[in-house]
């Protein structure tokens, strides 16, 4: 990615998009016979015979019907997963998603020209969203870089998703808006909101065909900030998008009702190509611990955050960044590839504007004033009630572990991904006194809007490890031999789930299929050892590679039980960002300590 994005190149972004593969059907036999490994290490021999002789009843019955319907749905789709993946993992989510849905991150520019200093919110502010909307006008103009694994390229449809893109609440579902389109597809919004205090703000950011230069934007950001500390609070109409998401749509309607001019309003957020939180909080943060300012920017205030925008930049009055983005239009990579940019901007020019500080004669911000009666006042109270009372139950930990990183893990000829994963199985193991069904993210980007794929990281082997790991009678020899195994069987299976191999994408496919003709539920999908094992989204570790970046980010758990777990891996350190119910905090710092005492006991193998 450094090169990738370093580089400028002749490629269009989304040029290869046409001739990207479709996405595959897995061999239902191949599907099924994974899925019995996977299960394994959940369940005893009788439960396991069990579901062995289900497995076995679906792939000589009611599966191979439903795969030849599959098969038939991917000859008519590039993508047979794209729209049912978007539907039931995001779209059809009634749960409040700004909390439980979306992710967020702090930015890394405390660790080199922007560490915390009052006084810098709208300087810093105004450089960091002229980088970001120059990154906007290098998607607009196709010169991104298209990402690449060697010489193959990588779908680029996602990026599309950055900018002007919005969640709207539906009843039974939401829907996604999306505004953006490049330069040769014609006009694309080119406005951003910032919100303050319970206010809502507009300003365009192209004045007479140029994008407006840092203090320009300063000078805006100023007059929007004086006004909101000036003055009274707005009624934060923001915070209804923290809301279950059937009750929002309800809210919005109502507040449609109440005025047209409302509705004209909120096409305007939805429409923006990002918003701009100013946030009154002054997060604590250093290099090695990032818990509070990751835990203000994931479950800090809703009044001042658009849950359903594809990107809130927040900028805190300590000079402190992050950012909170819906997850249903696209993948953790589409904001670590803008946040490393703008990071990588922000250290070349040692954190400041060195061009003119001439401000031209620019139109003042415009402000969305909101029709509103008791009914939203309430409404916007009740929100707010039930996000903080959620939020107060989620605690984020984000430390680094320096003793070593990328560099150790690879000398020692060991993939640094693995690596992390299989400590923290060892970690998991060690205090629970049983395996974790584990979730790990797998790209699928090598096929026509592909997205994701689970890698179940919690293998036979891995536990066959773990257990040899708690014995003092296994030998040193042993324990080595067995890691090994475990290192080989999660990096085969990260290759296959990124080059459509996989098989939980493809049971939601056959299970999907099986709703859309009104078929019973087969009995796979009912099976106890299903949820136990993690199907159906009931894992109890949650997990993702950020990247080899300073990047970092997190989502909260699954299940409620479980625990989220994000990491970034560096040449000399391992980033880490712990996500779990406060309920687990007996569990929450042992864990911590134990995944990297597991590391250390892996790196003297």
């Amino acid at each position: 990615m450094e090169n990738q994005l370093a580089k400028s190149s002749e490629e269009r972004t989304f040029q290869y998009q046409d001739s990207l593969p479709s996405l595959p059907v897995p061999s239902l036999e191949e599907s099924l016979k994974k899925y019995l490994e996977s299960v394994k290490p959940f369940a005893n021999e009788e439960e396991y015979k069990k579901t062995e002789a289900i497995v076995q009843k679906f792939q000589n019955g009611i599966g191979e019907k439903l795969q030849q319907k599959l098969l038939e749905r991917a000859k008519e789709k590039r993508n047979w997963l794209e729209d049912w993946w978007l539907n039931v993992a995001y779209l059809d989510v009634r749960i409040p998603s700004q909390l439980h849905v979306n992710f967020g991150g702090p930015a890394s520019h405390i660790e080199h020209y922007w560490p915390p200093k009052e006084g810098t919110q709208l300087e810093r502010g105004s450089i960091s969203l002229w980088h970001i909307l120059n990154y906007w006008q290098l998607l607009r103009k196709e010169k991104l870089p298209v990402h690449k694994v060697g010489n193959t390229p990588l779908d680029m449809n996602q990026f599309r998703m950055l900018f002007s893109t919005c969640k709207v609440p539906g009843m039974t579902r939401d829907s996604v808006i999306n505004y953006f389109r490049t330069e040769s597809e014609g006009h694309c919004p080119n406005h951003i909101a910032v919100m303050c205090r319970g206010r809502v703000f507009v300003f365009d950011v192209m004045h007479e065909g140029c994008l407006m230069t840092p203090p320009e934007i300063l000078r805006q950001l100023t007059y929007i900030q004086k006004k909101c500390h000036s003055e009274p609070d707005g009624p934060g109409v923001a915070a209804l998008t923290s809301e279950e998401r059937t009750r929002w749509a309800k809210a919005r309607e109502y507040l449609i009702s109440l005025n047209p001019e409302n509705l004209t309003m909120l096409e305007k957020i939805q429409s923006s190509l990002l918003v701009f939180c100013l946030d009154d909080g002054s997060p604590h943060v250093t290099p090695e611990d990032y818990s509070q300012v990751a835990t203000k920017v994931l479950a800090g205030d809703p009044t001042v955050r658009w849950g359903d925008k594809s990107y809130n930049l927040i900028s805190f009055s300590n000079g402190v960044f992050g950012c909170n983005c819906d997850h249903a239009p696209y993948d953790a990579m589409v904001i670590v590839s803008i946040s490393y940019y703008v990071d990588q901007k922000i250290f070349e020019s040692e954190g400041r504007w060195t061009g003119s500080d001439k401000v031209r004669d620019i139109p003042l911000p415009e402000e969305l004033v909101f029709t509103v009666d008791e009914k939203v006042l309430n409404d916007i109270n009740q929100a707010k009630a039930q996000y903080f009372k959620q939020a107060s139950d989620l605690q984020l930990l984000v430390y680094a572990f320096t003793s070593f990183g990328k560099k150790l893990t690879k000398k020692k000829k060991l993939h640094p991904d693995t690596f992390v994963q299989l400590a923290l199985q060892l970690a998991y193991y060690r205090l629970h006194g049983r395996p974790g069904c584990c979730y790990e993210t797998a790209m699928t980007r090598y096929f026509y809007h592909g997205r994701t794929e689970t890698v179940r990281s919690c293998t036979v082997e891995a536990v066959r490890w773990c257990q040899s790991m708690q014995d003092p009678s296994t030998s040193l020899f042993e324990q080595q031999h067995k890691m090994l195994e475990a290192f080989a069987k999660h990096n085969k299976m990260m290759k296959d789930c990124s080059t459509g191999k996989g098989f939980d994408r493809h049971l939601l496919g056959l299970s999907l299929i099986a709703k859309e003709e009104c078929l019973p539920v087969p009995e796979l999908f009912t099976d106890p050892l299903f949820s136990r094992s993690g199907g159906g989204g009931n894992f109890v570790l949650s997990t993702s590679l950020i990247g080899y970046l300073r990047v970092q980010g997190v989502v909260v758990p699954m299940v409620h039980n479980g625990y989220g777990f994000f990491y970034h891996i560096r040449d000399d350190r391992l980033g880490q960002i712990w996500s779990s119910p406060r309920e687990q905090r007996k569990h929450f710092n042992p864990t911590t300590n134990l995944i990297f005492g597991s590391v250390y006991t892996m790196q003297r193998k």
